[in-house]
């Protein structure tokens, strides 16, 4: 038996609520993910190996990164920075490489954070003949083609994932994303800023749309991505209807994890399977597979860390409904964000581009932007005028918010990139299959060649 008391409801939605920060302490926090591949072969690297994962995260060390294991296993690395603030790396299931960064003040900040670690992860990648690249779908492997990281968790999601969608496997093996993680103030705070970022949050992947080719070749859709999301596991996924009701909050939100089947519990250094059944059950009852024990904190936490709707909620709200690019759209996603949510007028008139859109209009425009892109339409009007509003808002949210750099610049040019996608109605992915056609000649390479970090 754990040393725990039995947990109540109040201290699930304690463990949200003490999230909430004065607004002179609101940080943004980046992850991004990235695909290794072999220069010689484009192949994804394996765990072991002279040029493996293993031995990036190994290399990696010289800079500072302390090694963290599972099982004997190293499957993570972090560093903490002057301010005691850390950061980490880590693997997801088929080797893709994430930073989660430190919780910093300014994107001036998040993108010298990037910048310096993806400039360590080149120069021990080019020691290895390894390369990385930004997309949101691997452009070139088969599923049985990806390897297969060592760690635990992903040993239950793996037998789990088929029983419940047919892209499950594709998410876990074949994606990367970029994710900015932003503070709220009070519980309404957080309900407002999650129901204007998760309406947005299609727009947001329409303009980060950049994968468009699967196993060598155009899949139709311009974010692949995207499309592995509708397809993987309708417990946890989707656009939460619910939060646009009245009453959403911390309490509301809790009662939707909880009726989500859980993955597992970690005892120690073990992964213990629990696929399927209810943390409920967990918290009141206990299950077989855990004689005599009782659901804890800490399980809590690892169990909202299992949902996967494109904004989550945790101590901070999670905007995850980008695809993997390069440093500029990694900067951009962060700018893009706090400029809506971080200033108050900025946020009310992105609420106002959204706030008469049907509970339908949700999940048909997350479907519809897959393939259409800036060309999608949501309450007469398409993606694309949308997302020239939404940028602009930004633009004057990041104005207010008056954050500049050693160079007295302020963060309205991390923006600029979106602000040609917008304006042009053609997104990256648009643009590779372009290449695709044009220049490169139907030879996928390219992109490896022309597109790495």
């Amino acid at each position: 038996m754990a040393d725990y008391e039995p947990l109540t409801r109040d201290q699930l939605i304690g463990a949200m609520s003490k999230g909430m920060k004065p607004r002179d302490q609101w940080r943004i926090g980046a992850e991004h993910e990235k695909f290794g591949f072999d220069r010689s072969t484009l192949r994804r690297p394996a765990y072991d190996g002279d040029n493996g994962i293993l031995a990036m995260l190994t290399g990696l060390q010289r800079f500072g990164w302390s090694p963290v294991e599972e099982a004997g296993h190293v499957i993570a690395l972090e560093r903490t920075n002057g301010d005691g603030l850390t950061s980490s790396i880590s693997l997801e299931p088929g080797g893709q490489f994430e930073l989660s960064g430190a919780p910093l003040k300014d994107v001036h900040e998040i993108c010298n954070e990037t910048g310096q670690h993806l400039m360590e992860v080149k120069s021990v990648a080019d020691q290895l003949n390894l390369g990385f690249l930004g997309t949101g779908f691997d452009p070139m492997w088969k599923r049985e083609d990806v390897p297969v990281m060592p760690k635990g968790r992903y040993v239950i999601m793996r037998a789990y994932m088929p029983k419940k969608g047919s892209l499950g496997l594709d998410m876990m093996l074949r994606t990367c994303t970029i994710q900015s993680n932003l503070d709220f103030e009070s519980e309404a705070d957080m309900v407002a800023k999650f129901r204007v970022s998760l309406a947005l949050q299609p727009i947001a992947t329409a303009l980060f749309a950049n994968s468009p080719f699967t196993e060598g070749r155009p899949n139709g859709f311009l974010t692949a991505r995207a499309n592995v999301w509708t397809d993987t596991d309708p417990d946890r996924t989707g656009m939460l209807d619910f939060v646009f009701q009245d009453g959403f909050g911390f309490e509301r939100y809790a009662d939707y994890a909880l009726d989500v089947p859980m993955y597992f519990a970690k005892r120690g250094e073990t992964y213990v399977d629990l696929s399927g059944q209810s943390f409920r059950s967990f918290m009141t009852d206990g299950l077989d597979a855990l004689p005599g024990d009782r659901a804890t904190l800490k399980d809590w936490g690892d169990h909202l860390t299992t949902l996967f709707p494109e904004v989550r909620l945790k101590q901070y709200l999670e905007m995850r409904g980008a695809d993997g690019g390069p440093w500029s759209r990694i900067c951009a996603l962060q700018a893009l964000w706090a400029g809506v949510l971080y200033d108050a007028p900025s946020q009310a008139a992105a609420w106002d581009l959204v706030k008469d859109w049907a509970v339908e209009d949700h999940e048909r425009l997350r479907r519809d932007v897959t393939r259409l892109g800036l060309k999608a339409e949501v309450a007469g009007r398409t993606v694309q005028d949308i997302a020239v509003d939404l940028v602009e808002i930004a633009k004057q949210g990041l104005k207010n918010r008056a954050r500049f750099s050693g160079g007295m610049v302020d963060e309205r040019g991390y923006l600029s990139e979106l602000e040609d996608i917008a304006d042009s109605g053609i997104t990256p992915a648009e643009r590779l299959l372009e290449l695709y056609h044009g220049d490169w000649q139907g030879d996928l390479t390219r992109l490896y060649r022309d597109f790495a970090y």
